[in-house]
């Protein structure tokens, strides 16, 4: 009778053990699961939000007379055609900081661009021309350059009047680096 108990007390005891472990193995467990839940933020994202992107223009600086680089964030859905049309395109309307001003003279079109072994070839209309000197000519020509030459696949840029070459804007330009 003794031997007997003896037994059931080592099997009580091992029960015990075992048991503390297994409820000590899932505080355990659960402690590694709480720090691993995944982040759920506090607001949703919107499908707009999810759709924008950011881009890189320069304008020229009120104060300073610098050029400037000025991030913007649009729609990814307006670059997916024409990209380089679009980034053109917001030149040509100007920045949205009040301390930047746009430097394409009014009234110029974007008549096309076009993408040659790395060169954006940009066709404006005439009034594209309508710069005060040639320090406003290569603040403009910069700011198109120093815009478009962020994108990886363009390393130069060359631009055309109404589809022709102009003296006054006869060469190939690179960025400014």
């Amino acid at each position: 009778m003794k031997k007997k108990k003896r037994i059931i007390t080592i099997i009580v005891f091992i029960a015990i053990i075992i048991g503390v472990f297994f409820i000590f193995k899932n505080i355990e467990i659960k402690k590694v699961e709480d720090e691993y839940q995944d982040y759920i933020p506090q607001e949703e994202i919107s499908e707009e939000q999810e759709t924008q992107t950011k881009i890189i223009l320069y304008f020229e600086n009120t104060e300073t007379g610098e050029l400037e680089a000025e991030t913007q964030i649009i729609d990814v859905k307006k670059l997916l055609n024409e990209p380089y049309k679009e980034m053109v395109n917001l030149l040509i309307k100007g920045p949205q900081s009040s301390n930047l001003k746009k430097l394409i003279p009014d009234g110029t079109i974007l008549n096309e661009i076009k993408i040659e072994n790395g060169c954006a070839i940009i066709n404006f209309s005439n009034q594209f021309l309508n710069f005060e000197n040639d320090e406003k000519k290569f603040k403009i020509i910069n700011s198109i350059v120093n815009t478009l030459t962020n994108l990886k696949e363009i390393n130069s840029v060359s631009f055309l009047i109404n589809g022709e070459k102009n003296e006054k804007l006869s060469e190939i330009y690179l960025k400014n680096k």
